[in-house]
């Protein structure tokens, strides 16, 4: 089930509510994200000295709103419906529309949650909104070679391989490829006869 608001989308599934950040969410945030900077730090980019910052933190629940009002980016956190518990993030991030109708993929997870199928429910729900409320059809993600959690994840959810990234993102200061993938919607893949 999907509800959209002016103010923030949330989405709920089974399990899970999908929506965007406040600024009440800043404590959960940096005790999760502390608790899974060794299961996370391999798989992204450096962090700046700032970004546990409460300053940081609050730009970035500005962010998140801004662009979700302007309909460049949706920027939301996963919690729990049982207890209401964060337990990661899922971006949809350089939304282009008109002949394009697609956007980038970023996602994370606290470690104590991971391989609870929570990512695949979050992803599953995001591509349904996206492609419904959004009219996104085509959703890219990259992925490390070696995160082969990563790479069932996108799999499993309909993600199709395309190719790999050269020199794709810097993890750790070192420019690393990417495996590409990408999850189009069946619309899209229509062609018109002449």
């Amino acid at each position: 089930m999907n509800l959209f608001s002016k103010s923030k989308p949330l989405i709920l599934s089974e399990r899970l509510i999908l929506r965007l950040p406040l600024l009440i969410d800043y404590k959960s945030w940096v005790i999760l994200r502390r608790k899974s900077e060794d299961f996370l730090n391999k798989w992204e980019p450096e962090k700046d000295s700032n970004y546990y910052s409460k300053t940081n933190f609050n730009q970035r629940v500005k962010w998140a709103k801004k662009n979700f009002n302007s309909k460049k980016v949706i920027h939301l956190f996963i919690f729990l419906r049982s207890n209401n518990h964060l337990v990661g993030g899922i971006t949809l991030d350089n939304i282009r529309y008109g002949p394009f109708k697609s956007a980038t993929l970023g996602y994370w997870l606290g470690e104590e949650f991971s391989k609870k199928g929570i990512m695949t429910e979050s992803l599953i729900s995001l591509i349904r909104y996206a492609n419904k409320d959004l009219g996104i059809s085509r959703i890219e993600a990259a992925t490390l070679p070696t995160n082969f959690a990563s790479r069932r994840l996108l799999e499993k959810c309909n993600f199709k391989y395309e190719g790999v990234g050269q020199y794709f993102l810097q993890i750790n200061g070192k420019w690393e490829h990417h495996i590409l993938y990408a999850n189009i919607c069946d619309s899209r893949k229509i062609r018109l006869k002449n």
